[in-house]
C-alpha cells in the first residue's frame, strides 16, 4: 500500500513541486501589494490580461518566389500535410494569385497567410508590398527553395523599415540531402549530413550577402519532416521575438512535434495558472459541494479544455496525427493515461481533481503565505487549491502528450 507521502506525490502530478505550487501564491501577494491591496482592481486587471492572452490574433505572412514551397510551409506550420482537407493548395505552377489566409485548425485566431510569389510578372517587387497589404501581418517568413535573390532582400528591407521581424527560410532541404547521400554511398564514402547542410547554408548566405543583406541568417527546413534540420529552431526563434501576448498565441498553436515544444507549451500555460486561479475563485465562484472551496467550475472546464487542445489531446488533433503516421486513432488515444480527451473534461472531472488536491495536495505547506493573504482575500484557500490542481493537470497532460508523440513516431 502506498504511504501518505507517496500518494500525495502521485496526486500532485509528475513534475509538480511545492516550490511550483507556492509560486502563484507569492505572485498573488505581490500583485495585491502593487494594487495597494485593492482586490477588485487586481481582479479587473487579471480578467483583462487573460482575455488579451487567450483571444490574441496572430497573422503570419509566408512570401517568396513562386514555386519555393510557400504553401507547403503554411500547411506545416498549421500541423497539416499538403493532402489534408483544408490545406493550402500546392503545385508546380503559380497557384496563389492573391493573399489567402489559412486559420490554424485548432486555434483559429492564428492565421497563416499564403502570399503570391514575388518577382512574377503579376507581382513585381516594387508593387508587391502594397498589393498584398503588408502592414496587416505580425511577421514574415521569406522562402526560397534554391537560392535567395535581390527580390527577397528588397522585401526584407521594406519589412525592416516597418519595424517588423522577418526570417529567411530555405525549404526542400530533404530533396537536396538524399542525392548527396546516394553519391556518398556510390563512392563508398561516409555521408556527413551536417557538412551538406552547412554547404547549403553558406550558399544561401553568400547569395543574400551579394544581394545586399548585411547579416544573413537562414533556417533550413523540410515541410515534410518537422523534427529535422532547423524547423524546431525556427519555431523557437519566432516565439522568442514576439511580445508576451503574441508569443502565447504562437506557442499554443505550434505542432506538437518535439518534447522541446511540449515543454515550451507547459511553461507558457503555467504562467497563466495564478491568473486563472484568481479569476476562478472570485468571479462567478460558488461553493463546491463536499469541499471547503468556492470556484467557477465552468470557467475552469473551458480553460482546461484549451490547455488539452494545446497539447493535442482532442479528437481533431488525434485524427490528423493518426492520418499523418498511418496509425489507428485508438492506438494514439490509448496513450492518454493521466488526463482526458478535451471534450471529456467536464465539471465532475474538475471537481474530482480538486477533491484529490484538497485531500493530498499539501496545502498546509503554504500556511504562512495563506495566513497573510486571508486577511486581504477571503478566497485564498480556493486560490491555492486551484493553483495546485492546474499545475498537476498541466504536468499530467504534458506526460500524456509525450506518450502520444512516442506512440506516433516511436521515439
Amino acid at each position: 500500500m502506498e504511504s501518505h507521502q507517496q500518494l500525495r506525490r502521485n496526486t500532485m502530478g509528475s513534475g509538480t513541486s511545492t516550490e511550483d505550487i507556492g509560486k502563484p501564491l507569492e505572485e498573488l501577494k505581490a500583485a495585491l501589494e502593487s494594487e495597494n491591496n485593492d482586490l477588485s482592481k487586481l481582479i479587473e486587471r487579471t480578467v483583462q490580461d487573460l482575455n488579451s492572452l487567450t483571444n490574441a490574433k496572430l497573422d503570419i505572412a509566408i512570401t517568396g518566389v513562386s514555386g519555393a514551397g510557400k504553401s507547403s510551409l503554411v500547411n506545416a506550420l498549421r500541423g497539416m500535410t499538403d493532402d489534408e482537407e483544408g490545406a493550402a493548395e500546392t503545385g508546380v505552377i503559380q497557384t496563389t494569385m492573391a493573399a489567402k489566409g489559412y486559420p490554424h485548425p485548432t486555434f483559429p485566431n492564428v492565421t497563416l497567410w499564403d502570399l503570391p510569389g514575388v518577382g512574377t510578372r503579376e507581382f513585381q517587387a516594387k508593387e508587391y508590398l502594397e498589393k498584398v497589404h503588408f502592414t496587416k501581418y505580425d511577421f514574415f517568413i521569406i522562402v526560397a527553395s534554391v537560392r535567395f535573390t535581390e527580390n527577397e532582400v528588397l522585401l526584407a528591407q521594406e519589412i525592416h523599415k516597418m519595424n517588423k521581424k522577418f526570417y529567411y527560410v530555405r525549404t526542400k532541404v530533404d530533396a537536396d540531402i538524399e542525392p548527396e547521400r546516394r553519391k556518398a554511398k556510390g563512392r563508398k564514402e561516409t555521408f556527413r549530413e551536417e557538412k551538406t547542410l552547412e554547404t547549403i547554408r553558406e550558399y544561401c548566405c553568400d547569395n543574400l550577402a551579394k544581394a545586399g543583406e548585411s547579416h544573413p541568417r537562414v533556417f533550413l527546413v523540410s515541410c515534410h519532416y518537422w523534427s529535422r534540420y532547423d524547423f524546431q529552431l525556427l519555431l523557437e526563434v519566432m516565439g522568442s521575438e514576439l511580445d508576451e501576448i503574441k508569443r502565447y498565441a504562437l506557442i499554443t498553436a505550434l505542432s506538437n512535434s518535439s518534447r522541446g515544444i511540449l515543454k515550451k507549451k507547459k511553461a507558457a500555460m503555467e504562467a497563466l495558472v495564478g491568473k486563472v486561479a484568481l479569476v476562478s475563485s472570485t468571479t462567478g465562484a460558488v461553493p463546491v459541494p463536499g469541499l471547503f472551496l468556492v470556484c467557477n467550475i465552468p470557467f475552469l472546464e473551458a480553460i482546461m479544455r484549451d490547455f488539452s487542445k494545446a497539447y493535442g489531446l482532442d479528437e481533431d488533433s488525434l485524427c490528423r496525427l493518426a492520418d499523418q503516421v498511418s496509425k489507428p486513432v485508438l492506438v494514439l488515444s490509448s496513450a492518454i493515461k493521466k488526463t482526458r480527451i478535451a471534450s471529456q473534461i467536464d465539471s465532475e472531472f474538475v471537481k474530482s481533481l480538486l477533491s484529490k488536491t484538497c485531500m493530498y495536495g499539501g496545502i498546509n505547506l503554504w500556511e504562512r503565505t495563506l495566513i497573510v493573504l486571508s486577511y486581504l482575500f477571503g478566497g485564498a484557500n480556493s486560490f491555492a487549491a486551484v493553483s495546485q490542481m492546474l499545475q498537476s493537470f498541466l504536468a499530467d497532460a504534458e506526460e500524456d502528450a509525450v506518450n502520444i508523440l512516442a506512440t506516433a513516431f516511436g521515439n
